[in-house]
């Protein structure tokens, strides 16, 4: 088994702390500081901190790419991108005292011909049993059902496949044919899908449920401080672990991301995969860029996750449908 990800849209996230931003005030900042990234980057950076081996597939601007050369060097990450004229866009992100401001761009505008190169590429790598990470948004000109298509082309291959996006990429996604076998929004990007408020875990684990029925194995759900929903065919769960020391929230949900792939790596069961993915998402608040502390300082803090199963409302009446058609 191996682990490919697969990013359409990368960036170099630029991270800027200040003070206090106070709107159409100048600011002199504390300290600024430059990570390669996109949330595929993200994940397969984690990933290889956490000693999995990983291949990072995508589009990526050559103007620019020496951070992303060098993230690839130092963590021994395959580096599958393809490079395209250009540079690769840099996402502005403000932290201060009441939390972090994102300015994203929309990044180098491609066509459908170089979403399918990146599509072949990966095709043409993965075999039956890996896993492939999806993630992120999608490129001006870059068609949003391409995740559609790709989700198809490796579930068909044997793969199990990874989404995490949102917009209508994510919506295209989850009303197609084929879908993928884990997805992890989060709150908004749920309510927004749906379109419907999700202001409690009744309303979010039905959501969830709803997207199980549709076939989806494993839908995770990122509360933000309140923790994250888990639901599989075991059922579903609550995961919470407290943040001690927050040293930058950027990227924070890509670790979690890394967290859900290598619990599946490990086949396990839903309560090791809530405590993991937790664990990693936590972790790496405690660190600048898509990075996660050393393995001990992880494995405590699975242990320390609190993880309490719960039974969504019409669970039961759901799984005995399903029993029905098979």
């Amino acid at each position: 088994m191996r682990t490919l990800t697969v990013t359409f849209n990368p960036a170099i996230d630029q991270t800027v702390l200040l003070d206090r931003l106070v709107v159409g005030e100048v600011h002199r900042a504390r300290s600024v500081r430059q990570n390669a990234g996109g949330k595929g980057v993200n994940v397969a950076s984690c990933l290889a901190d956490w000693g999995m081996p990983v291949a990072a597939y995508g589009l990526l601007g050559s103007d620019n790419a020496a951070a992303f050369d060098a993230l690839f060097a130092a963590k021994a990450i395959e580096d599958r991108f393809i490079r395209i004229a250009g540079a690769t866009r840099v996402n502005l992100k403000l932290v201060d005292v009441t939390g972090t401001t994102d300015i994203n761009l929309d990044g180098i505008a491609v066509d459908a011909g170089r979403a399918e190169m990146v599509a072949a590429t990966i095709c043409e790598a993965a075999r039956e049993g890996d896993l492939v990470v999806l993630a992120g948004s999608l490129p001006p000109g870059c068609p949003p059902d391409s995740y559609v298509t790709l989700v198809a082309r490796l579930r068909a291959a044997g793969c199990r496949v990874v989404l995490d996006t949102s917009g209508l990429p994510l919506k295209c996604a989850l009303t197609a044919d084929v879908l993928p076998d884990v997805v992890k929004p989060n709150r908004d990007e749920l309510a927004q899908l749906l379109g419907r408020p999700l202001t409690d875990l009744a309303a979010l684990s039905e959501a969830a449920c709803e997207l199980h029925a549709r076939g989806v194995s494993l839908v995770v759900v990122s509360m933000g401080e309140e923790g994250a929903l888990f639901l599989s065919a075991e059922g579903a769960a609550t995961a919470r672990l407290p943040i001690a020391q927050v040293a930058s929230t950027v990227g924070a949900g890509d670790a979690m991301v890394a967290g859900i792939v290598a619990a599946l790596g490990e086949g396990a069961g839903l309560e090791r995969t809530a405590r993991l993915a937790t664990a990693f998402a936590v972790a790496k608040l405690g660190m600048a860029g898509p990075n996660l502390p050393d393995l001990p300082t992880v494995h405590a803090l699975a242990e320390e996750v609190s993880v309490a199963p719960f039974m969504p409302r019409g669970w039961l009446e759901q799984q005995k449908i399903k029993a029905g058609e098979e």
